[in-house]
């Protein structure tokens, strides 16, 4: 008989220690999948996540500030350019004859105002001359009216005739319109010495009017070779060589790349536990292995859809609220370390730490 129940408890055994190893191994699974589980419901609770976000960089754009034909353009399409170096160079040959026609009108007036200079000298020379002049119709008015006095008491003493001092008195009358005559000479002079003056002064405002208008063409000319206003790469080139462009016509646009950052568009709902300076994780979609880190700097004080050229009403009552996107820009921890893999415009996933 007990040979009988052998085989039978044997194979009781065997049941008892597979249903542990089963137990054991749906233990350690929900176990594992408590683990796992807590920790991304535990993780869920003190992140926020979203996937709309992008790389941002600083796009400059190269404009004209005069018009013209282009006549070079040095850089090809996305090619890496350095501050300060030379883009693009316009055809300047119309402003350079331009520029001769001004100075020559400049030599002009400069002319002028030699001429004006030598007229009031001239006046000068006139007003000592009529002074003297008039200084010797002094004398002579002075000495005919001594005369007449001195006459008219030998006339009374019947020392002279009557024609005597009549004459006398006719030397007075003539004294007396030669001094105003030689007066108003001198007046007629300075008069002529204060429009020279004029003519003067209106001849250094032309120059100076002039030479300001050199300036600006000299400014102008400057306008006709482009520089680089930063380092970076360029975007596809709008023109080419020989085409004619208006002055603010884009050329082409360069990527500065030096700061990049991160703009990333959280619901609404998602942003009453986030603050500035908060971590952040940043996954980038070319490059799932690398993971960067960064910090909340700035919350943009309007929603998205305000930005748009026709913003939506999102009042309630009348249709379907539709949850908004706040921008939430982040700085990337040591961008310039990778700076090769950063492209602006490249969509990431974004998770936020409270």
């Amino acid at each position: 008989m007990a040979e009988t129940n052998e085989p039978a408890v044997t194979e009781n055994k065997k049941m008892t220690v597979k249903t542990i190893i089963i137990r054991v191994i749906i233990g350690l699974a929900v176990a594992t999948g408590l683990f796992f589980g807590g920790k991304k419901i535990i993780w869920e609770l003190h992140h926020e996540s979203t996937d709309n976000a992008q790389i941002e960089a600083n796009l400059v754009p190269i404009l004209p500030r005069v018009s013209g034909y282009i006549k070079t353009i040095y850089p090809e399409d996305y090619a890496t350019v350095r501050k300060d170096s030379l883009l693009v160079e316009i055809d300047d040959a119309d402003l350079q004859l331009q520029l001769a026609e001004m100075k020559a009108d400049l030599a002009q007036a400069q002319t002028d105002i030699g001429n004006a200079h030598a007229a009031i000298n001239n006046t000068g020379a006139s007003i000592v001359e009529t002074q003297s002049n008039l200084d010797v119709a002094q004398t002579r008015k002075d000495k005919a009216h001594t005369d007449y006095t001195r006459d008219q008491g030998l006339f009374r003493d019947g020392a002279i005739t009557k024609r005597q001092l009549d004459d006398s008195k006719a030397n007075v009358d003539i004294a007396d319109r030669q001094y105003d005559a030689t007066k108003n000479d001198v007046n007629v002079a300075e008069t002529r010495t204060g429009v020279s003056k004029a003519q003067l002064n209106k001849a250094d405002a032309i120059i100076k009017l002039k030479e300001t208008t050199i300036d600006q063409q000299l400014l102008k000319l400057s306008y006709t070779k482009i520089y680089a206003p930063c380092n970076g790469q360029i975007g596809k080139r709008n023109v080419d060589p020989g085409q004619y462009v208006q002055a603010g016509t884009p050329l082409f646009t360069v990527i500065n790349d030096e700061d990049y950052w991160v703009v990333a568009n959280f619901k609404e709902t998602q942003i009453h536990h986030m603050k500035l300076g908060d971590e952040v994780e940043i996954k980038i979609d070319a490059y799932p292995d690398l993971v960067l880190k960064g910090k909340i700097i700035s919350f943009s004080d309007a929603t998205g859809a305000k930005f748009s050229l026709l913003p939506p009403d999102n009042a309630t009552g009348n249709f379907v609220k539709v949850t908004q996107r706040i921008p939430v820009k982040i700085v990337i921890e040591d961008g310039a370390k990778y700076k090769d893999k950063l492209h602006a415009g490249m969509s990431l996933d974004v998770s936020v730490a409270y």
